[in-house]
Order: structure tokens, then sequence, then C-alpha cells
């Protein structure tokens, strides 16, 4: 365990202006809080803040930042609290570990929409001041390293979530040493037999390589001073075991077919120097095609900077080389950790990131913009999870502008990354002043310009071709907005004809009242809502008038022997069975006056249609199930073959409709239509010109080029029915359309 004059003496080494006395407070107000407390290892708890401070100080960070590693469990795990933190250490330092406090709090494997939300939380308290990420990520480390202890379900839930989270985020934050071994302690756990099986054969391979790798750094550093570059300095490195399953999971290799499991690094003073090196190398050895990327002139959004290059090299094996200064390779190493390394008197040279400038951080800042471009939290947690895993590609604008897109990026990506409005309004774009089509995927280099049109409203088809999050977002939200403005002017004139035949004028103002009451949070989510068929016209008049009653009353027909009238049936007329008669009281006057329905026929008979419906204009039948209910079906229906043998179940039904109150009756369609962008919207506005209401719809994908859409649609009577069965089948994208029966 470090000791205290330890940690003072490992800052005092790349600080000497140390500021001992907080270090000292810190470590001793640390010790006596943790006091007697144990890990799951058996270590003194105190062992923990203090390695993490270790981490800290080899990253050169400043003694405030250890001494809130030294302090950052106190707060949860002790009897200390913020205002006393803050009045030992002050406010800074109190903020910080508070923060740290909350984020230990976070589970970030629940479930998605509580991990989603966690995210946030988690992204939200690093984006105040990077060093609770630094802190945090060290904490990440030393909990990995010794992860040994736990149980297995623990070890389980806690590799996965750095795996997913924490290992991305500092490869993200340029610190790719920490990447690397938070990865490979996560694979170490959560496929040891992966994990053991790669690093026996790497290690195997080492044994036979040692005198290669020699060979090879011997050759390379003679070349380079021979040609001038004194303190050039190359070291040859092995991947790690978890780079190495990424790679054959990816490329679908075995372990034998990889040819750059070896990487050589080439470390100089200036940035002239990386290009003189490049030369000398490629002058002396052949180049593999394809395989050279310069990260100086373009850094990546980590503020990463290098040159990568393959070669054909000693011993004709293909060798991976890294160019980069000694700046470069601490900010390679240690990502937004270094940009504290430099802070007196450092003047950047030609090439170099301006100091104290970090790209990692800015982007850490987009991401919690974006947190309002998603209408939900699983939108955000995909969209900031394919920003931390994506490689990535860099283009320009035809300003000049440089925008940095995941790998696999297209046009539209492109668009949706200058500008929300300017993705929305895509339809096409020219790639290096040549047309091409919006689902071409860019490369690096490639000067993109958008063509817009106004009246542009990206199809739903677009998130299929999209990659990155934010333009998936965008294009989400712009179909719902469409498809909520289609349905609410379709709603707005069920409501109007509704209105009309209770006596009442339909206006959007008298909705306000009543809106909550219906559960919608404004009155344009309503309106919309009765045009999707998920909301009744006749349950928004009663919102908005709640004395309005729809009463309807059992009566006998008068003149028609066996005939009569039931409560919950809308304009339909009952035959009592022949032989069958027993007594009922209905309302009459005069009980004497009542009719006889058929037995067993109970005072609240319920009628219902069969779930595929029935409209004004078919035969009807009505079958009796005993106790309380009817169930009408069409002539039609297959359904009625199974009551062939219970005639006795048998009624006679006749439709009886008031013209002074007409009522919409369901029926059931079968649409085959083509599976192309807009087809839906198509079959959507048919049906609404039609002044036909669709009640639910459900589409299933049964060719690749074919979709089926079981649609319920309400209409007021058979022949509406047909006429708009005839409009259907006229349409282009419709294949074949038929009406269904249970």
């Amino acid at each position: 365990m470090m000791r205290q004059y330890e940690l003072v003496e490992r800052v005092h080494k790349y600080k000497p202006d140390v500021n001992e006395a907080l270090l000292n407070k810190a470590y001793v107000y640390a010790m006596q809080k943790h006091g007697q407390q144990k890990r799951a290892s058996g270590d003194p708890y105190i062992s923990h803040p203090l390695e993490v401070a270790a981490i800290l100080t080899d990253m050169h960070l400043d003694e405030s930042t250890i001494a809130v590693a030294l302090l950052h469990d106190t707060i949860e795990d002790t009897s200390a609290t913020r205002e006393e933190i803050d009045r030992l250490f002050g406010e800074d330092i109190g903020r910080l570990v508070e923060g740290l406090t909350k984020i230990k709090k976070l589970d970030l494997v629940s479930k998605k929409a509580k991990q989603a939300e966690n995210l946030r939380k988690l992204l939200l308290a690093i984006s105040d001041d990077v060093r609770v990420l630094l802190v945090k990520l060290a904490d990440r480390l030393h909990n990995m390293r010794t992860l040994d202890h736990m149980t297995p379900e623990k070890k389980a839930r806690i590799s996965e979530e750095t795996m997913d989270i924490y290992a991305p985020l500092a490869g993200r934050m340029g610190m790719q040493d920490m990447r690397e071994e938070l990865e490979e302690l996560s694979f170490r756990h959560l496929n040891p037999e992966a994990h053991d099986t790669i690093t026996k054969r790497l290690q195997d391979l080492s044994d036979r390589n040692a005198d290669l790798v020699r060979k090879i750094e011997g050759e390379l550093t003679e070349l380079l001073v021979a040609n001038g570059l004194d303190k050039a300095a190359v070291k040859g490195r092995q991947k790690k075991a978890y780079s190495v399953f990424r790679k054959m999971q990816s490329k679908s290799l075995s372990f034998e077919q990889l040819s750059d499991v070896y990487g050589f690094r080439v470390v100089v003073d200036q940035v002239p120097e990386c290009y003189k090196a490049l030369g000398i190398v490629h002058m002396r050895w052949r180049v593999v095609p394809g395989r050279f990327k310069d990260y100086i002139s373009t850094p990546k959004q980590n503020d990463y900077q290098s040159i990568h290059t393959t070669i054909v090299g000693p011993a004709r094996q293909r060798i991976e080389l890294q160019i980069r200064t000694r700046r470069m390779h601490d900010i390679a190493e240690y990502g937004i950790a270094a940009h504290t390394l430099y802070k007196d008197g450092y003047t950047p040279q030609p090439g170099e990131a301006a100091k104290g400038q970090s790209n990692a951080y800015s982007w850490l800042r987009l991401t919690i913009e974006s947190l309002a471009e998603g209408d939900n939290p699983e939108e955000f947690l995909e969209h900031t999870k394919l920003e931390l895993f994506q490689d990535q590609v860099f283009c320009f604008t035809p300003k000049g502008k440089l925008i940095a897109l995941p790998r696999g990026a297209t046009p539209i990506d492109f668009a949706y990354a200058v500008h929300t409005n300017i993705g929305d309004t895509c339809v096409g774009a020219k790639i290096n002043g040549r047309i091409m089509p919006l689902v071409t995927r860019l490369a690096n280099g490639d000067e993109v310009e958008i063509i817009r049109s106004g009246v542009q409203v990206p199809p739903a088809a677009w998130e299929e071709i999209v990659v990155t999050g934010k333009a998936r977002s965008a294009i989400r939200r712009a179909t719902r907005l469409a498809i909520r403005k289609q349905y609410a002017g379709l709603g707005q004139r069920i409501l109007e004809r509704t209105f009309e035949r209770a006596g009442k004028v339909f206006a959007r103002d008298i909705m306000r009242s009543a809106v909550h009451r219906l559960g919608h949070k404004d009155v344009e989510d309503a309106i919309a809502s009765v045009g999707r068929g998920e909301l009744s016209s006749l349950d928004v008049l009663k919102a908005v008038f709640p004395d309005y009653q729809d009463e309807r009353v059992t009566t006998k027909v008068p003149g028609e022997e066996g005939w009569f009238n039931v409560r919950s049936a809308q304009g339909m007329m009952f035959k009592i069975p022949e032989g069958q008669k027993t007594r009922i009281v209905e309302e009459a006057d005069d009980e004497a006056e009542a009719i006889q329905p058929f037995r067993g026929l109970p005072d609240d008979i319920e009628v219902r249609f069969a779930d595929s419906g029935a409209v004004p204009g078919d035969r009807i039948v009505g079958i009796h199930d005993g106790r309380k209910t009817i169930t009408v079906y069409p002539i039609q229906s297959p359904s009625l073959q199974k009551f062939d043998e219970q005639p006795d179940r048998w009624i006679d039904i006749r439709w009886d409709l008031d013209e002074a109150n007409k009522s919409r009756f369901m029926a059931r369609i079968l649409v085959n239509a083509i599976n192309e962008p807009g087809t839906l919207a198509t079959v959507s506005q048919a049906i609404a010109t039609a002044d036909v209401n669709i009640r639910t719809l459900s589409m299933v994908r049964v060719a690749p080029d074919f979709t089926e859409m079981a649609i319920d649609l309400e209409v007021w009577d058979l022949r509406q029915l047909s006429h708009l069965l005839a409009q259907l089948k006229d349409l282009d994208c419709i294949s074949t359309i038929k009406r269904v029966f249970d």
C-alpha cells in the first residue's frame, strides 16, 4: 500500500511546485474516514482510493484531481458529508466528490429505458468537469484489476458495463492504453475460454518471434539513424487478446490468417521528422496498397495524431508502423489527461493540436447537446452508443469545413451532421462534384455538397440507410410529425361529422378543457388519435359535452309479430324463433304489452359483432350463446359452419337504421401492397378521402417486395365499403385486396 510520502514524491516528480499540504490532508482524512473498512478481497478499503490516486499520478494530473481520487468514496461509504469536505478542501473538490458519488449509484446495464436515463446522468455529470471522468475511469480500472474476489454475477455485470460504456468512453477521450486494459480485463471475465485460448496462442507466438521483433527494431533504428534521425525511438508491441478476438470476429479469420499481430511505433521529436521517417521507410521497403492514413494533417476527433502505414519489411513480414512525435505519443496514451502535461511555456508545433484544446472533450459536450435530439431515452442510448463505437471517416463541406462521421456514413448522415434542417430538406448530393445516390458510402477526403428542396419530408425508409444516431432520431421525429399531420386532418373531418350529427359545432378551442380527460397532452395529439382510430369520436363529444346522451331504447316493433329491438344493438331488429317463447319485461308503460322473446333471453342481453364485423347491406344472422350474448355474423362468415348442428341458437336479424342517426360499422380488409416508401401513406390517404375511418392496422412482410396489411375500417354501409375497395384496387402500389370474414 502506498505511503503518504510516496504519493507526494510521485506528484513532485512532474510538478515541482506541488501543494503538499493538500495531498497530506486528503490522505489523512481518507485514512481516518475509511478506518477499518475492508474490501471483498480482505484488503483495507483505503488501498482502493490510494491505487486510484496512483493511476492518476501516472497520467501526471494535478494535486486537486489526486485529492478527489483519495476522497471519492468518502461520502458514499463513510460518515463524511459534502459540507464537511467543502469546509476542509473547498467547494471545487466537494463538488467533484459529490459528482462521483452520484455516478457510483448508476446502474448502466439495467433495463434499456433505465440504462439510457442513467447514461444521460453519467454524461451530464462528467460534462461539467473532465476531472470527474478521469477519476471515474481510474476508479473503474482498479475495480476491474481486483474483480476476481466478486461473485460470478457481479463480475459479469461490472464487466458488461465496462465493455459497453467505460472502455469506449476512454477510447473516445483518447486514452487508448486505458481503453485496451479495460477491454482486456472485461474480456477475461465475459469470455474466459476465448481469452485463455488467444492469450496462450499469443504467448507461443511471442516466444517464437522474440528474436524477429528485436531484429526489426534494430533494422528500423539503424535505418533512421543513418538518415539523420538520431533521436528516433522504435518499439515493437504485440496486440492484446481482445483486439485479436475482435478482428477475428469482424473479419471471420482464424488466428493463423492474422498478419498484423505485431505493430511498431516510431517516435521522433518534430512533426517534419514524422514525414522524413515515412519517406525513409517507404524508400527501403515496399508499401502495402490502401494501408496508409495521415492522422497528423487530419487528427481524429479525440485528438489522436499519427501516421499509419503498413510495409513488407525485414524477413518479408507485413509490419504496421505508427509514426508520431513524443507529444502526439503522450496524447495517444493519455488522451484528454495529456492536456495538463504542458501547462507552462509549451508552444505547439505546426500540425499539432493547440495547447489546452481537446476535440475529445468537445465531442462530449456535443453529445450532451444531443440529449434534446431524441424524443425518448432509448433513442438517446442508441445515438450515444453508435457514436462511442464507430470508427470514422473525414469529409468536407464545399467551404472546407471538416465533418467527422462514422465509417459507412452516407450523404444523408453528412447532411444531418451539418444541421438537422439540412438533413430534413435533403433531396440529393454531389460527392467530389458529381451527383451521386444518397445511399453512397462516404470515403475519407470526400467533398460533399447537399442538394435541398423546401417541400421535402425525409422518407421513413432513410432510417434503414443512415448510420448516425442523430440522423436516425431526426428522421423518426420528422416521420412521426408527418404521419401525425395526416391523421390530424382525417381526425378533424371525423369529429366534424360526429358533432354535426349530434347538433353541435366542432372547434379546436372547445376541446382544450377536455383534452387531458381524454388522456392526451394537446388538442392536435387527440385529433390525430381520432384519425388513427385509437380514440372514438363519440368519446370526444361526450368529454366536451358531458350532458350529451346517446340513448337507445328497447321496444316491441308494432304490427310485426316476433320482431323486437334490443337496447345494446344499433339499428337492428331480432326475430323470435317459433316455439321458444318465454317472458321478458321490456321498457313499456304497461307490463302486459311486453313481448315474449325466446327461451333463456335475459333482460340485459348483449349484442356484439364477430371480430371481422358486419356493415349495413350485409345479410346477417345472430348466434345466441344460451346466456346473455348474441353475436352478429355476416352470412358469408366461415365461423357459422360450426353452428350447423345447433339450429336452436340461430336468430334472424335485419338492419333497421335510422337515417337521422347513422353510425359507423366495422369491416376488415386484407391488402397485399408493394413494400416501398410511401405505400402506407398512399393507402391511408385513399381511405381518408373516401370518408372512411381506420380503427386498427397491422402489417406483416410476406416477401422481400410485398407487405400484407390487415385493416379494420369503420364505414357507413356496404355501398361505401364497395366503393372504397374499387378505389384501392386502382392504386399502383396495391397488388391484391379483399374483404375478410371470421
